[in-house]
């Protein structure tokens, strides 16, 4: 039997599953084999979804469950895709009324299906979707949409909105994904805008897909040139080749080809851009400002619009496309909760795992299931800011996968480090004003962020602590208050990084004159995943030490990651064969296939 629901038509013998391993041909019937299991049940801003023209600022509760009928390479849910089992404990049994009961408790405006796609759970969404828009909630999902024209038929009467992840625009690109060329998506497109549904549509930018990028802005264009087009600039994480992740500043230069075909481009992954603001089609007046707010999130700052709430353009008058004024309340996320956070989460868990000897996907999953099942987020999130504190996460996570010995040499091995940094303190006679910028020159982290832990940590002050700083990961400030920090040194973070180069050229240009500018004292990171969110902090925290106090520390960093590597990941330390996942300490490195 042929399954209707994607566009792979799997051919399914009686008994046996598709592809995507979700569904199951019964009795001549496709069945789908995780009915109402959710990994995340929780309430978003639209725009980390991210949905930029529907119901600005709108509540929605965000669902999810496991699996995809996609592979892709690079993938930011592959932890959930790939690793999460459908039948783990971490997920919640809800039935379609609990869920649309829960989105109205929360006081959401609607039910929002994200993180990974809706077509592996297609009669769970379907059956949601119509209950909900039953009982007037408002219902949108993020999707490959890679749906049959069957399946759209069904469930496009609920939809209200819709981001489509389109992958390419040639047949190799979605093969590389499991499929088999972009056409149905194409057409999907088209159908769900002639139907009414508001469509956003998304694409990962690579240094290889330009052209095509370009290309798809020309085919939208045709349908509309009023549908919002989101570029996804590349992050080249699990084994995804590092050379194709763009600079921000290559993506930027993108940006300008394809307003010529669309009025509303986006540029996400790329702190500290201008490039999330909306601006009029017609005069280029900023209309809505926004700031980066995780990996593929954005979020309106205050005040988001200069036309106050009638979505006009208030320099020359111009309706800009929006389905309504901002809401007036701002939601704010829990820990890791919204968009892509939480798969960051995960994967945070999965580098100190991975560091002290998991190499069992199994034994991972139990670790998640046990920090979500007790609510463990939000410790998490706290922990992993500090260096003791972490520390003693690393020993806790040892103690739940019974390899505490592992986990104490990893904290030996890091206590050993810090407390030659900390040997060195009594010699320092001078700290120097350090500030740690993510992306872009403007975009400052918060204070009390592990990266700002390790300036101090390692001899210096950091200038971000004296800001008064919201957002996710921070947020932008201005050239006015970065001249008035005047950081006498500025680190680069080791994830969304820009260049030394690209860097100080941005700085030329906005006026930015502090002493680390006129000293070009501007550094970035060996490599990626050397100031958070993996254990290889250790070695971030030698490097600052080495560049903020070079009289007292002459750590061999690169030694030092070599025996990191070793010891730790058993294989040889390579800057070649690095990316920019937390988790996975190298391209090379490979999970256990007992």
């Amino acid at each position: 039997m042929k399954c209707y629901i994607c566009e792979n038509g799997c051919a399914i013998p009686e008994g046996n599953t598709g592809a995507c391993g979700h569904y199951k041909n019964k009795g001549e019937q496709i069945i789908e084999l995780f009915p109402n299991k959710y990994l995340t049940v929780c309430p978003i801003s639209i725009e980390t979804m991210p949905v930029l023209h529907f119901y600005p600022r709108g509540k929605f509760l965000q669902i999810s469950t496991t699996g995809c009928n996609f592979t892709c390479d690079g993938c930011i849910s592959a932890l959930i895709v790939e690793e999460m089992a459908p039948g783990s404990k971490a997920l919640r049994e809800l039935l379609p009324q609990q869920v649309v009961d829960r989105a109205i408790n929360n006081d959401c405006i609607g039910v929002a299906f994200l993180l990974n796609d809706p077509l592996a759970s297609f009669p769970t969404f379907l059956k949601v979707a119509e209950l909900a828009k039953k009982q007037g909630l408002l219902v949108g999902c993020s999707s490959n949409a890679y749906f049959t024209e069957s399946s759209l038929a069904k469930i496009s009467g609920y939809l209200d909105f819709i981001n489509v992840g389109v992958k390419g625009l040639s047949d190799q690109a979605y093969q590389n994904c499991g499929g088999s060329t972009v056409e149905p998506v194409l057409r999907n497109i088209k159908t769900l805008h002639e139907k009414g549904v508001h469509v956003e549509v998304s694409c990962m930018l690579k240094t290889d897909n330009m052209e095509e990028v370009v290309g798809l802005a020309e085919i939208m264009a045709q349908i509309s040139p009023d549908i919002p087009l989101q570029l996804m600039r590349f992050i080249p994480l699990e084994g995804a080749d590092p050379s194709l992740e763009p600079s921000i500043r290559e993506a930027e230069d993108l940006y300008w080809r394809l307003r010529k075909y669309l009025n509303y481009i986006y540029l996400f992954n790329s702190p500290g851009t201008n490039y999330l603001n909306t601006f009029c089609p017609r005069c280029g007046e900023v209309n809505y400002k926004r700031d980066f707010y995780g990996p593929m999130g954005a979020k309106l700052t205050f005040p988001e619009t200069v036309s106050g709430q009638k979505n006009i353009c208030p320099k020359c008058g111009r309706t800009i496309d929006m389905k309504a004024a901002p809401a007036e309340i701002k939601y704010q996320e829990g820990a890791f909760e919204g968009g892509y956070p939480f798969t960051r989460a995960l994967e945070m868990m999965e580098a100190i795992l991975i560091a002290i000897g998991v190499t069992d996907k199994k034994k991972v999953v139990q670790v998640w299931e046990e920090v979500l099942c007790h609510e463990g987020l939000n410790k998490l999130h706290h922990d992993i800011q500090n260096l003791e504190s972490y520390l003693g996460t690393i020993k806790h996570f040892g103690e739940l996968t019974k390899t505490e010995n592992k986990a104490e040499e990893l904290v030996v091995f890091m206590q050993e480090k810090i407390s030659r940094v900390k040997d060195g303190r009594s010699a320092i006679k001078r700290k120097p004003r350090v500030y740690y910028v993510m992306g872009k020159p403007l975009f400052c982290l918060k204070g009390e962020r592990l990266e700002n832990q390790l300036v101090e940590a390692a001899g210096g002050i950091s200038v971000n602590k004296e800001i008064e700083c919201t957002g996710r990961p921070g947020m932008q400030i201005s050239v006015e208050q970065l001249n008035a920090l005047n950081p006498e040194v500025i680190f680069i973070s080791a994830f969304l990084s820009s260049s030394v180069e690209d860097f100080y050229e941005e700085c030329c240009k906005a006026g930015i004159k502090v002493d680390a500018v006129k000293n070009m004292r501007i550094y970035t990171h060996i490599a990626s995943g050397w100031d958070f969110g993996s254990p290889r902090w250790i070695l971030g925290l030698l490097h600052i030490a080495n560049v903020l106090q070079p009289e007292i520390y002459h750590f061999d960093v690169i030694e030092d990651a070599k025996k990191l590597y070793k010891e730790f990941y058993e294989i040889d330390f390579s800057l070649s064969d690095l990316n920019r996942s937390f988790s996975k300490p190298s391209s090379m490195w490979k999970w256990n296939k007992n």
